[in-house]
C-alpha cells in the first residue's frame, strides 16, 4: 500500500531552487532517504525504494551529499574482524 503526504511550500522555495513542485518533491524524498539512511533509521534498501530510485542509482546520489555507502565505520569493521579471530 502507498500513502499520499501533502505538504505546503511557499512559492519562494520554489523560486529559490528553480525547481517545479515535481522536481522539489522528489529532491525532498532523496534528501530525507540519504538523511534516514545516514542515520541508520532505514536500510539503503529502503532508502533507494523512498526516493523512488533503483539501489545503484541512489549510492551513486549518496555521494551528492557526501554520505558514505556503508554504514559502519572503519573501526567498527576492523573491531568486527577482530572479534571473528580473521
Amino acid at each position: 500500500m502507498t500513502r499520499t503526504i501533502c505538504m505546503e511550500v511557499d512559492d519562494e522555495v520554489l523560486l529559490g531552487m528553480n525547481k517545479s513542485p515535481e522536481e522539489l518533491a522528489g529532491e525532498m524524498r532523496l534528501a530525507a532517504a540519504v538523511k534516514w539512511y545516514e542515520i541508520g533509521l532505514i536500510s539503503q534498501e529502503r532508502a533507494a525504494q523512498l526516493s523512488g530510485m533503483g539501489r545503484a542509482s541512489f549510492i551513486d546520489a549518496l555521494s551528492r551529499f557526501g554520505v558514505s555507502p556503508f554504514q559502519e565505520t572503519a573501526v567498527e569493521i576492523l573491531d568486527a574482524l577482530n572479534e571473528s579471530g580473521v
